[in-house]
């Protein structure tokens, strides 16, 4: 059975939104600060030029393919079944760990002390939910919780620009290329969400004309926020930046406006929501084409005849984040998360660059960047993550070597 096409522009725009406007604009910035110092912004640019690179990229294979599936589709008509096999299941254990990351920040702004694991647990169960009874709940859904990110986000610019800070803001450390490039690798984990929209292809009304506009401006949207946020961390907090866990909540302490610090916490609960949301949505999606192809368990490839959703594939996957949540930690699971994210849109760009004259919808030159952007990127993760990364790659190469030689 197929996905119904219920999305229209509005609702792909709204998802994209609320993959990139989520956890990451509220917590990315202490961490890119310490390492990128005076260079956040250049660090910056370099993100959004990768992920621009990375967006054309999908929407132009996108408008070819609008199946369900993203880049794992996408690879395997272009490059070949392997690639499109290593694709997919880089997105699948990549957005896994995303989705453990962002319970864990939800919990972290949300939930009393020490009760922190377990409201982690029921975001990612009660999500899983509402994907199960159907696509368009989750669209409507994500547009609320944007709408409260986006809010939270005003307060803080707001704030930033209006009020005068109550001390002057320590000085930045000084740029280095290693650390720039490290920043634009942390905040790049934040601008990843518009692959969202092409995971969805099988739904989106119009898939040809309305997913590649779609991620356009969901992007362009998503880096005009960012860049505001930036230079009002910059002028108010500085280097202060880097030693707080909330620093969104501390820009608005900062400039004397704490009344409204818990509205900027509810508002970065909500981000942290509708990202998981959206992240439980895109890997269902990718799950459900993978097991058609028998590259997971058939079993996953079941559609609920009333709701049309892959509803096994969400509960599974609802499930192995939970687990993820009880063992691990936010920082290991962000860096476990890059890894994954960076590889599945190296193979993007390798399968855009490949299309022919006919289909190509930008120049030749920019799948090029983009892929040459995820390698120096990835290169830039902790040594453990990388190593963590490349060892489940392996076993689900093994995995599939496995299954094609019983097959034979």
């Amino acid at each position: 059975m197929e996905l119904a096409r219920r999305l229209t522009l509005t609702d792909a725009v709204a998802i994209g939104l609320g993959s990139m406007i989520g956890a990451g604009v509220f917590s990315v910035w202490g961490p890119a600060i310490e390492v990128a110092g005076s260079g956040l912004l250049i660090a910056l640019a370099i993100a959004a030029v990768v992920a621009y690179c990375n967006a054309a990229s999908s929407a132009q294979l996108a408008a070819v393919h609008p199946v369900a599936g993203g880049t794992y589709a996408y690879a395997r008509a272009e490059i070949g079944p392997w690639w499109g096999f290593i694709a997919g299941w880089c997105f699948v254990i990549g957005k896994v760990a995303s989705c453990a990351a962002m319970a864990m920040t939800f919990a972290a702004y949300a939930a009393p002390a020490g009760w922190e694991l377990p409201v982690a647990i029921v975001a990612v169960g009660a999500l899983a939910a509402v994907n199960c009874f159907g696509v368009t709940r989750t669209a409507l859904l994500t547009r609320i919780l944007v709408v409260a990110s986006l809010l939270g986000l005003a307060i803080v610019a707001a704030a930033g620009f209006t009020a005068a800070p109550s001390a002057v803001p320590a000085p930045l450390p000084d740029l280095t290329l290693y650390g720039v490039l490290q920043g634009a690798g942390l905040l790049f984990f934040a601008f990843a969400g518009y692959a969202r929209i092409a995971t969805m292809g099988e739904e989106v009304t119009n898939p040809a004309r309305n997913i590649p506009r779609a991620i356009a401006i969901a992007l362009t949207g998503a880096l005009i926020v960012y860049v505001l946020i930036a230079i009002v961390v910059i002028l108010t907090l500085g280097a202060d930046a880097a030693t707080s866990t909330a620093p969104l909540a501390a820009v608005v302490d900062a400039a004397g406006w704490s009344a409204l610090a818990p509205v900027v916490r509810v508002a970065a609960a909500a981000a942290s929501l509708g990202a998981l949301l959206a992240l439980l949505t895109g890997i269902g999606r990718t799950t459900l084409a993978m097991a058609r192809e028998s590259d997971l368990p058939r079993f996953l490839a079941v559609v609920h005849p009333r709701w049309q959703v892959p509803y096994r594939a969400e509960i599974v996957i609802a499930l192995i984040v939970i687990g993820i949540v009880l063992v691990a930690d936010l920082r290991n699971a962000i860096g476990f998360s890059s890894f994954g994210v960076l590889l599945y849109y190296l193979i993007a760009n390798a399968s855009a660059f490949r299309q022919q004259r006919a289909a190509r919808r930008y120049p030749r030159f920019v799948p090029v960047i983009g892929a040459l952007g995820c390698l120096v990127l990835v290169n830039t993760l902790p040594v453990l993550a990388s190593l963590i990364g490349t060892g489940v790659v392996i076993i689900g190469v093994a995995y599939r070597m496995l299954r094609l030689r019983v097959a034979r």
